[in-house]
């Protein structure tokens, strides 16, 4: 019988795990290891984009991708990950329980937003975080004009400054004159617990953050924080009340709730702690990536962040790494010393920079067609070409945007 690779999550984690570690099968000329991915939807969902409008674009399906490359796609939800068995259970496709063993797991299952019980009301509040709640906010906008003219209508609360609210805030203001009219007037508001604008992102970077909100008109209210929502608006933790049919919810991430099932380390975010080669540790059998990883990116102390950037080299070199460790080859450690940013700015452009101290590189129209060339290209899935997906899939390849 087969060995199985079993990885779950169809993210960019998951799905260049799946590319990777068939990658390193194929160069030993290995047949008699399968690679399985398990998740509800062999799609890979473009979540850096969800901000944007015609959001039901941003979905790449990864079926003839696999097929091409020799990974089995298994349709179902993971439940419950048994350690000691090696076993997954999921539910399938029809609403049964089922399960799949495995010798070697990978798990990619990515994060969410938060939505914290203690704010009253959170669930009036729309997000980016998926693709069915992103659709739901384009529909929500494009129906406002529905509405009566009022201040309310015509106002949008974001709930955060980080790197999402940013985009979602700055994206917004085309996206309401779209559907309003380009004479409507609008107001976007950024709701953010920093003592400054952009502080999030540090204070390199902030000057660009400044100058493009205030282009588009998105108002900053910081050192606040959202205390409650309605389906009228927001109330801060001061007691300031806004008044906004549109609420979005960009505040707090954490890993998916299947790492607590794997005995181990794992940090504020709920990742789980792993070796240079992205090996749970503590568990021989088990790796971790994308979101689900608290993976160390060089030996400054610095680590992966959740996003798109981190997950492709994570995502190849654990799968490079789990079939190693099947095969008994060496790993290749991962390793991710640049590190950039790409801060889309709606109208007024984008910035991008490089270093952990995002040190600005490009501005306004430069940086846009850098952030349009990674939005459309270079994160989306490689062609489903058995020769080109595997060499895609090179570990060794850097990661830059």
């Amino acid at each position: 019988m087969n060995k199985q690779i079993l990885i779950v999550g169809a993210g960019f984690g998951g799905m260049w795990s799946a590319l990777s570690s068939s990658r390193l099968l194929d160069m030993h000329g290995r047949n008699d290891v399968d690679v399985s991915v398990l998740a509800p939807e062999a799609v890979l969902g473009v979540r850096p984009r969800y901000y944007e409008q015609e959001v039901h674009q941003m979905q790449s399906p990864l079926g003839p991708l696999f097929d091409a490359v020799g990974v089995n796609f298994i349709k179902g939800m993971a439940q419950t990950i048994d350690v000691a068995g090696k076993k997954v259970s999921y539910t399938d496709a029809h609403g049964a329980t089922a399960s799949i063993n495995y010798d070697k797991l990978v798990l990619a299952t990515g994060s969410r937003v938060v939505r914290p019980v203690s704010v009253p009301g959170v669930e009036h509040a729309f997000d980016v975080d998926l693709l069915a709640e992103a659709t739901r906010l384009e529909q929500h906008i494009k129906a406002l004009a529905q509405q009566p003219e009022s201040a309310m209508r015509n106002t949008v609360v974001v709930a955060g400054g980080g790197f999402t609210g940013i985009e979602t805030a700055t994206e917004m203001p085309a996206r309401l004159r779209a559907a309003l009219g380009s004479d409507a007037a609008i107001k976007v508001i950024i709701v953010d617990r920093g003592e400054k604008v952009g502080a999030a992102l540090g204070q390199n970077i902030s000057p660009s953050i400044i100058e493009a909100t205030d282009a588009l008109g998105v108002e900053w209210v910081v050192n606040a924080s959202v205390a409650a929502v309605d389906a009228n608006g927001v109330t801060l933790a001061d007691g300031r009340r806004i008044d906004a049919s549109t609420v979005v919810w960009t505040v707090g991430v954490r890993a998916s709730s299947l790492t607590e099932q794997i005995p181990g380390k794992r940090d504020a975010y709920g990742r789980l702690h792993v070796d240079r080669n992205l090996k749970v540790i503590g568990q021989n059998d088990i790796f971790a990536t994308g979101d689900t990883a608290y993976a160390a990116t060089d030996d400054e102390g610095h680590y992966a962040l959740m996003t798109c950037q981190h997950a492709i080299a994570l995502g190849r070199s654990a799968g490079n790494n789990v079939a190693a460790d099947l095969l008994g080859q060496a790993p290749i450690p991962y390793s991710q010393a640049k590190y950039v940013t790409c801060l889309d700015l709606g109208a007024w452009g984008a910035v991008y920079t490089e270093g952990w101290d995002r040190q600005v590189k490009l501005i306004k129209e430069e940086a846009k067609q850098l952030k349009q060339q990674i939005n459309s290209v270079w994160i989306y899935p490689p062609v489903a070409d058995r020769a080109a997906a595997l060499a895609a899939a090179d570990p060794m390849i850097p990661v830059v945007a």
